[in-house]
């Protein structure tokens, strides 16, 4: 196994390359989204008992209590998402003779999404201006996102490279677009035997 940058590493093999991106490593971040997970929850079990406890409650509130459980609901499932991607989460990428495969894992969990190498173009870093919002918002621990590396595929824009920096992202860069070739280039041989 070989490393490049602080979170990459790959294995080279004669037919395939596997990466693994690790997610990024900040104890205090993984701490204190922990400590907000939880009281977040305690937060939700208060209101459900409040809310539904009481006999006395007029079907206005029992309205306005549900709605308020169901955007509970909605921060509760994204954020505990993305202090488990800080916990144990990993970008897989596998590149063979016909395929890149892709997956997103939590522990073990997680879709390998297929992309046909013959059907991949455009390969290209994705920097978002400093100064925008949206730069802003990628480096915002309660995401997951802030893909730093895009690709074509049939029409669709898929991006990949969670919260790279920017030397880790051109690493990773390189080390892809060379094996893409690599594979395209003896595929391109095999079938010209």
């Amino acid at each position: 196994m070989k490393w490049i940058g602080n979170r990459i590493s790959f294995v080279d093999d004669a037919s395939k390359t596997t990466i693994v991106i690790y997610a990024k490593d900040i104890g205090w971040m993984k701490g204190a989204m922990g400590a907000w997970v939880a009281m977040w929850f305690m937060l939700g079990i208060a209101v459900s008992f409040w809310g539904f406890a009481s006999e006395q409650r007029s079907d206005q509130e029992y309205i306005v209590v549900s709605i308020f459980l169901a955007f509970w609901l909605y921060y509760a499932l994204k954020v505990s998402r993305s202090w488990f991607w800080f916990m144990w989460g990993k970008e897989l990428i596998k590149i063979d003779e016909a395929s890149l495969y892709y997956k997103k894992s939590i522990r073990k969990y997680g879709k390998s999404i297929p992309y046909l190498l013959e059907n991949v173009s455009k390969l290209k870093l994705y920097t978002p201006d400093e100064k925008s919002f949206q730069a802003a918002w990628e480096k915002s621990p309660w995401i997951i996102g802030g893909e730093h590396l895009e690709f074509e595929y049939l029409g669709k824009t898929v991006r990949i490279g969670l919260k790279l920096d920017t030397k880790d992202a051109t690493l990773l860069f390189k080390l892809l677009s060379k094996r893409i070739e690599k594979q395209i280039k003896m595929n391109q041989k095999r079938q010209s035997l």
